[in-house]
């Protein structure tokens, strides 16, 4: 099992992540630069959070033609696994590797803070191993995290089980005052129809060590790397 994080001039989660997986979850991982044309041969590619390229345009615009996004797109292609955080979620919305598109948050305001976030499908890798509508508690840092997409793209991601998470109340109750963000239908999180590409706003990455007060994200890294150790025998 190989990890590679993605640094972006910009990214200011690639150096979390890194830690969060080489150190927190003893996974082998490696640093990755934009501008590279090789995956050192990993098997999952992590986007992480960030302001890429300042997030001028819009966020994840510019990033998505950095040299190394042509290996991203052909590795999942391939059927790897490809991992977005906050700005590599968007990142990957912009390049088309998910579809939706991620706007300002509907307060117009930066947030940051902790939300709950609800299972809502057992079918990709990231909740395969979570109970069915369980509740973790994960952290935001977002201005642009307000997950939209058309109708029909919202039923296909629905009818398909691409919904990763949703926004919830601390019991698990999807409603409207546990949405931080105003995305559709509270979507904090979608897989593609292959479900070897995940995006979600929340960042696991700050979520696994008890010192800091929050290890939820740690039961989704092991479900992730659990169902590619199974897939990989």
């Amino acid at each position: 099992m190989k990890c590679g994080v993605v640094t972006f001039p910009g990214s200011n989660c690639d150096q979390d992540m890194i830690l969060a997986l080489r150190e927190g979850m003893g996974v082998e991982t490696v640093s990755l630069w934009h501008k590279d044309t090789d995956l050192q041969g990993v098997d999952l590619v992590v986007l992480p959070g960030g302001f890429s390229y300042g997030d001028y345009l819009r966020s994840g615009a510019i990033a998505r033609f950095s040299p190394i996004m042509g290996e991203v797109m052909r590795h999942a292609e391939r059927g790897g696994y490809v991992l977005g955080v906050c700005n590599g979620f968007q990142i990957l919305t912009e390049s088309g590797l998910l579809p939706g598109a991620l706007l300002h948050n509907a307060s117009h305001k930066f947030i940051c803070k902790n939300v709950h976030l609800r299972v809502q499908s057992p079918l990709s890798p990231i909740t395969a191993g979570l109970e069915d509508n369980g509740v973790f508690k994960i952290p935001i840092a977002h201005g642009e995290g307000r997950f939209h997409a058309s109708e029909e793209v919202l039923k296909e991601l629905n009818d398909n089980g691409q919904v990763l998470f949703r926004y919830c109340t601390e019991e698990g109750s999807i409603t409207p005052e546990a949405n931080p963000n105003g995305a559709a239908e509270n979507i904090a999180g979608i897989t593609n129809r292959h479900r070897n590409v995940m995006g979600m706003m929340p960042h696991p990455e700050r979520a696994v060590d008890s010192d800091l007060g929050n290890s939820d994200g740690i039961a989704l890294f092991e479900s992730l790397f659990a169902h590619m150790v199974s897939v990989a025998r």
